[in-house]
């Protein structure tokens, strides 16, 4: 079955721009064309209500405690805060930080290591993984089918017939679709309704000078793969992305996440190693270790005075989209 899901996937995958005037989603025009064809018949207020109320129900782990929220909190814009690693099932303790989920519509690979290709097979790693939920999707399935709700659910959103992984992976991916953070401060500067302060103003200039090649406004992220100098955790032994791909070329290197948002989704980087923006802008300045496949914009490090650096921070925090964070159409449900 999990065979058949993935090859629906990969033939009805196909890249456009997404059409804005869907109800349920909405982007500004000054983003990137979107990685995900978003279709108006296709995201629906009925898929999005579903895969939503999917998302925070611990029905899709082994022992029905375990949810997508419980690593994915929405009032830290879907990232946690409470500890570096990601918690699983039974108290296991994961390798990395949960990432943030929002503006997923423009993520090709997905996860700091790339290792989901498209959002709607992605929830597959998490529920099989035996450290996160330790769950089996045909069981999954089983638990849905014979929940009333669930089957009432499915059939408003799909029609009738049985829940199918198809159209279970698909719910999910609808309301993730509509994970879009975009009402921020410089959001506000981009439309021309208010301007930067003296200090933001000198933040992004540096800002631009320095880190926009790989932290691409307006998402702030290039959707690459980098290796950033952090000294490799003996704990953990992380490789990174050569997991994935078996290459050297790409041991240490992590997906680049985006910077929006950043006062809600601490700690930083993909084990949570840092607790600050002035540690991260630290380890930038005078923390880099040289790696074979260091990116080659840190090799002297990025040289920035105290205040630079606070400057820069005052700009970074332009970046918070508290609507986004609090909006109850994004919490769990009632």
């Amino acid at each position: 079955m999990r065979f058949l899901i993935l090859l629906t996937i990969i033939v009805t995958c196909c890249l456009s721009f997404v059409r804005w005037e869907n109800p349920v989603w909405k982007a500004p025009n000054y983003f990137n064309a979107p990685f995900y064809k978003v279709e108006v018949s296709q995201l629906t207020r009925a898929k999005v209500e579903l895969g939503r109320k999917l998302f925070y129900d611990p029905i899709l782990s082994k022992n029905n405690t375990i949810s997508c929220a419980s690593c994915h909190n929405s009032y830290h814009a879907f990232a946690h805060t409470d500890h570096a690693l990601s918690h699983g099932i039974y108290d296991s303790i994961g390798t990395r930080n949960a990432p943030a989920l929002f503006n997923l519509a423009w993520s090709k690979e997905l996860m700091w290591d790339g290792a989901s290709f498209h959002l709607d097979a992605q929830a597959l790693a998490p529920i099989e993984n035996k450290i996160e939920m330790d769950e089996k999707l045909n069981h999954v399935l089983q638990k849905l089918q014979a929940n009333p709700s669930y089957v009432s659910a499915f059939q408003t959103a799909y029609g009738k017939g049985p829940i199918t992984g198809e159209k279970f992976l698909n719910a999910l991916q609808s309301f993730q679709l509509t994970l879009v953070s975009a009402n921020s401060k410089y959001d506000s500067v981009k439309l021309g309704k208010v301007n930067f302060n003296a200090q933001e103003q000198s933040g992004y200039q540096l800002f631009t000078m320095h880190c926009n090649r790989c932290h691409t406004e307006p998402l702030f992220t290039n959707h690459q793969f980098a290796d950033n100098g952090l000294a490799v955790n003996p704990e953990l032994n992380d490789v990174g992305r050569y997991r994935i791909s078996r290459k050297s070329n790409d041991s240490l290197k992590f997906k680049v996440p985006s910077l929006r948002n950043l006062s809600y989704t601490y700690p930083y980087m993909h084990d949570g190693r840092f607790n600050s923006l002035q540690s991260v802008l630290k380890h930038y300045t005078k923390g880099i270790v040289q790696h074979p496949n260091l990116d080659e914009g840190l090799r002297a490090g990025i040289p920035l005075s105290d205040k630079e650096r606070t400057d820069i921070i005052a700009f970074l925090l332009t970046l918070n989209d508290r609507s986004f964070v609090f909006d109850k159409q994004f919490s769990q449900p009632k």
